[in-house]
This record gives structure tokens, C-alpha cells and sequence, in this order.
């Protein structure tokens, strides 16, 4: 069993898995007036042996999120091609899901795990940190990359929570548009969001089947269980203003992930797009964002 690091501050508690992607291993609130709530989807004793970080609550996107075509790019000229890494035709969520991460601090409430890139297939030198610390009435994430080359690169991030399913549960958020996209899920044309997918007025999650990048989004969300009276909102800083709404069929969970970027980012900004998200880290500069987890009691 990999190692996990508990952060506490009742009636919050958090178990980081910094060996497995540097996920999320359980976020839990242990409520006065009623039995412990799960607010992301826990891993399960059998995902952590397996290693499984897709079994996990939640993983940090870097340096992408979402899919980059046949996982190539070209960038300022040179050729960038990076072995596929999952199922699918397409190299998914960059590459910091699917390595260990170092515990850099820890305390009672708090924790930093960092992750050291060397230049590899992905030919930038790199640091990415995730700060966590918890409170008593929200968890708050701060994601910081930092380019430790000599050369300009090409960047995106983000975080991937799963959160679990019931069937009256909803996602109120305020987005004004989204990509459509092809049967591999990658993106045909950017198009208002149909009235179908309201989500300002709550979409019900079991009606919808999506993977789908929803933009022009202000940073805040809120996902709703009615079944157990409790609602836990979403807020970010920084350049997260993409949201990945993910809800597939048949299963117990569903995200919903903030992230810089749409899918495909760094090839539709070479083909001209400026609205891509796509962030271009100088030598020595960072990028941050934060993203706070609120939960709260609805009668």
C-alpha cells in the first residue's frame, strides 16, 4: 500500500496519495448532524495496490489537460512527440497524473507535494508544486509551475476531482459556451451553449452524457446532493477559466475540472486561435492558480 498523508481540521479531513499522480485519496467532512460525507469519490483499498490514480478523488493536470492530438505539437518550431499513454488515440492529461510526487512539507493542516520534471519526450525543464491546506469550513489548493529551462514552453493545468454520483444530484455553474467535438472527443468548433445545458439554472447530472469543455466560465461552480441536504461550491483564482464537465453513463461518479485550457490548445494556438488558453512560460516565470472546495449544509 503506497503511504498516504492525513491533513485534519474538523470537521474536515483530507488523505494525499503523493506515490499515485499526487492525487487525492479521500476528502471527507464529518458532520455534527449526521454520518461522515464523502465529497470526492474515495479510492478504494484495491485502486491504491493496483497503483490506479484513475480510482483516486482527484489528480492535478500538468503540463495539459484534457487531449493533445496523437500527442503532438509543434511549438516556436520544434517538433514535440510524446508516447501515448493511455487506450485511447490521444496523449491525455500531460503527464503528472501518472508519476510519483515528492512531499516537499507537511503538517497538521497542511502539505506541499512538488513534482521535478527533466527534460524527457516533454522537453522543458519544470517544477510543479500543489499547496494544500485545510480549514475547518473548505479545502484550498494552490497550483504553482515554475520553468526551470533556458527556453520558452508551452503550458496548461488544471486539477481532475471526481466527484460521487446520485441521482438527484446537480452542477450550477456560468458558462457561455463550449467546444464540440468529434467521436475521439477532440474539437471540431467552438459554439454557444445550447439551451438544453442550462447550467445556471442546475443541470441534473443523470440526464446528460458529456465530455465537454465549457468556456467562458467565471471561475465559480456548485455541485448539489439534495439526497443528503449538502451543496459544495467551487471557487478559483487565477487562469482556470475552462471547465471539463465529464458525465459518463452507468457509473458513480462524475467531473468536474477547472482547468487553463481547452483540448488541444497547443495545436489549435499554432493554427491561429486566440482563445485557446494556452499559457507560454518564459525562463524562471510561474504561473499559479488557486482553487478553494466549500462545503455546507442546504435543508
Amino acid at each position: 500500500m503506497p503511504e498516504l498523508v492525513r491533513l485534519s481540521a474538523p470537521p474536515l479531513a483530507v488523505d494525499l496519495c503523493p506515490a499515485i499522480g499526487g492525487s487525492i485519496a479521500r476528502f471527507q467532512w464529518r458532520r455534527a448532524d449526521g454520518p461522515a460525507l464523502d465529497l470526492l469519490r474515495p479510492a478504494n483499498m484495491e485502486a491504491l495496490r493496483r497503483g490506479d490514480v484513475e480510482g483516486t478523488g482527484c489528480f492535478p493536470l500538468t503540463p495539459f489537460s484534457n487531449r493533445l492530438r496523437d500527442g503532438r505539437c509543434v511549438f516556436r518550431g520544434r517538433q514535440i512527440a510524446l508516447p501515448r499513454n493511455t487506450s485511447g488515440p490521444h496523449v491525455e492529461h500531460g503527464h503528472g497524473w501518472q508519476q510519483p510526487w515528492r512531499v516537499a512539507e507537511v503538517g497538521t493542516d497542511r502539505a506541499t507535494l512538488q513534482l521535478d520534471h527533466r527534460a524527457d519526450a516533454w522537453p522543458f525543464r519544470y517544477e510543479m508544486l500543489q499547496r494544500f491546506r485545510l480549514r475547518p469550513d473548505k479545502l484550498e489548493i494552490e497550483l504553482l509551475a515554475r520553468n526551470n529551462g533556458d527556453q520558452d514552453m508551452p503550458y496548461g493545468f488544471g486539477l481532475h476531482p471526481y466527484f460521487p454520483r446520485t441521482p438527484t444530484c446537480t452542477l450550477t455553474a456560468a458558462v457561455t459556451g463550449l467546444w464540440e467535438t468529434d467521436a475521439e472527443v477532440m474539437p471540431l468548433q467552438h459554439a454557444a451553449v445550447p439551451p438544453a445545458l442550462d447550467l445556471a439554472a442546475g443541470l441534473r447530472i443523470d440526464a446528460h452524457a458529456l465530455d465537454t469543455v465549457l468556456t467562458g466560465w467565471d471561475g465559480r461552480a456548485r455541485v448539489s446532493w439534495p439526497e443528503h441536504g449538502v451543496r459544495l461550491s467551487l471557487a478559483t483564482e487565477g487562469p482556470l477559466r475552462f471547465l471539463v464537465l465529464y458525465t459518463p453513463p452507468g457509473e458513480d461518479f462524475f467531473c468536474v475540472e477547472p482547468v487553463s485550457h481547452c483540448t488541444d490548445a497547443f495545436n489549435l494556438a499554432r493554427g491561429g486561435r486566440t482563445d485557446t488558453g494556452m499559457i507560454v512560460l518564459e525562463p524562471g516565470a510561474t504561473v499559479s492558480a488557486r482553487i478553494s472546495f466549500m462545503p455546507e449544509s442546504r435543508p
